[in-house]
């Protein structure tokens, strides 16, 4: 087989003539192949042209035929990649009685594999979540008494804790400190108000003026009274004489010693003394009632200065602060020795036998508690009855505030804003289903999620009155059910979710 000179590309005239004769069988070798060919220190390219390229002197024909039998096999070691074959072993071929049994375990274990694969697939197309069962607080679903409550937090307050105030613009003196323990009637402190004290003053004289004012009244109204009297006697005394005197000239008419003419005067005479009898009467009378009148009138004003003259003597005996009630000073509103003005606070002072709780609930509830409810008032530790006093119409921030007070007496050793617990009873009722009332779980939830087996089914419920531990199923459970009560917004509502182990 005829080889070409690897210098074909170079512009061998043998190799051109090569080509153009297109015999197959003749392998080209470019330039790459060249290169590496020269690198191969075995071979020796023959070629007339010996000193163009200058690895090659001898003829062509003397060219041994085994050095070209080589050429094609070095162009392909040169070219070809060293690899891993020379490592290669083929193994021997396996005893036949093996092959079947392993194709059956193939098989099997295959087999196996896609079920559980199925098995797994078809649980998780079935379940939208898993959530593990340590994080799981399940409660069961019950029938019986149900006691429907209300929680609240509440504060120890005095029922009695008196602000004690400045009755007029003065300078304070205080004669306890805060915290002293004091007595009813005990002095406290002690105002300086000369304008109270300069009023006062006045307005006693004023009722002095008016006491002697009263007084000379009084007699001037018994002069007139013995006036009118005296005016009146003497009417009297002159029919008295009229008569008189008429009977003496009705004798002497009689006779006719007197002419008749003297006879009708003594006649006219005794009218007209009655009718001066008459109005003497009537005029004392009359005069008797106008000085009544203002005898009383004069009282009046005598009265009616006496209590602005006693009101002022309260005021300023309201200036020595007393304490209304037995109890502890809690506190001094202004320093010793101010100058305070009327209505400014002095101090507080708390009565320590009569406590009650205050507490606050949701307005949610408002409308539910009533005075009179039971309550229990949980302090360190210990339950005491109460009874709701009062509970405000009015709402602050989502909370309606009331009041408990002890039953039974007051426990030993309270203290002022100590915080309590409060639960009031709200209803009670047997044969009720209910359970446990989680902190995610109230009268509004349209469902809960039910354990059954390994998984947790969403299932729809209506629940109703809740209380402090437990809340009324309506409908959608039944008793034995275990019913999530722990946090499940990781669900997303799914409707079922697995419980893994």
């Amino acid at each position: 087989m005829r080889r070409t000179c690897p210098a074909l590309s170079a512009g061998c005239p043998r190799a051109a003539r090569g080509q153009r004769s297109g015999r197959p069988g003749a392998t080209r070798i470019g330039p790459d192949h060249l290169k590496i060919l020269s690198a191969d220190k075995r071979l020796r390219f023959p070629c007339r042209r010996g000193a163009r390229h200058g690895t090659a002197r001898a003829p062509l024909k003397a060219m041994k035929l085994a050095q070209l039998r080589r050429i094609p096999e070095a162009v392909t070691d040169a070219v070809r990649m060293r690899g891993t074959e020379a490592q290669d072993k083929p193994l021997a071929e396996p005893v036949a009685r093996w092959r079947r049994p392993r194709i059956v375990l193939a098989g099997t274990g295959a087999a196996l594999l896609a079920l559980l694969f199925g098995w797994l697939i078809h649980g998780w197309l079935s379940t939208g979540q898993v959530i593990s069962r340590e994080r799981l607080r399940v409660a069961s679903v019950s029938r019986g008494h149900f006691v429907r409550d209300v929680a609240a937090d509440g504060t120890v307050v005095a029922a009695v804790s008196p602000t004690l105030y400045a009755i007029a613009p003065g300078t304070v003196t205080y004669a306890a400190r805060a915290g002293d323990t004091v007595r009813k009637g005990q002095l406290l402190a002690t105002l300086d108000s000369p304008e109270l004290t300069n009023e006062f003053q006045r307005e006693t004289a004023t009722l002095d003026s008016l006491d002697a004012a009263l007084a000379h009244q009084r007699i001037e109204i018994r002069r007139q009274i013995l006036t009118s009297k005296q005016q009146a006697d003497l009417a009297e005394v002159t029919i008295k004489a009229a008569e008189r005197e008429l009977k003496r000239s009705q004798w002497a008419w009689d006779l006719h010693v007197i002419p008749e003419r003297d006879y009708r005067r003594a006649i006219d005479d005794v009218a007209t003394a009655r009718l001066n009898f008459d109005h003497a009467r009537e005029t004392a009378g009359l005069e008797r009632d106008s000085l009544a009148l203002d005898l009383r009138t004069k009282r009046l004003e005598r009265d009616r200065q006496a209590l602005v003259v006693s009101s002022l003597r309260d005021r300023v005996a309201q200036l020595q602060v007393r304490a209304p009630v037995d109890g502890m000073v809690a506190n001094l509103a202004q320093p010793q020795k101010t100058l305070v003005p009327a209505n400014a606070p002095l101090l507080t002072l708390v009565d320590l036998s009569a406590f009650e709780i205050e507490f606050q609930v949701a307005e949610t509830y408002a409308g539910e508690i009533k005075p009179g409810m039971a309550a229990e008032i949980t302090i360190e530790g210990r339950d005491v009855p109460g009874t709701v006093t009062a509970i405000s119409p009015e709402v602050r921030q989502s909370q309606v505030t009331g009041r408990v007070k002890f039953d039974g007496g007051q426990p030993q050793g309270l203290r002022q804003n100590e915080r309590t617990a409060v639960r009031i009873v709200l209803d009670e009722r047997d044969n009720v289903l209910r359970f446990e009332r989680g902190s995610f779980i109230d009268t509004s939830s349209p469902a809960v999620y039910v354990v059954r087996g390994g998984r947790a089914v969403r299932v729809p419920v209506r629940l109703g009155a809740a209380s402090v531990g437990e809340i009324e199923v309506l409908s959608g459970l039944d008793a034995g059910d275990s019913v999530v009560i722990s946090d499940m917004r990781d669900a997303n509502q799914a409707p079922e979710v697995a419980i893994s182990r």
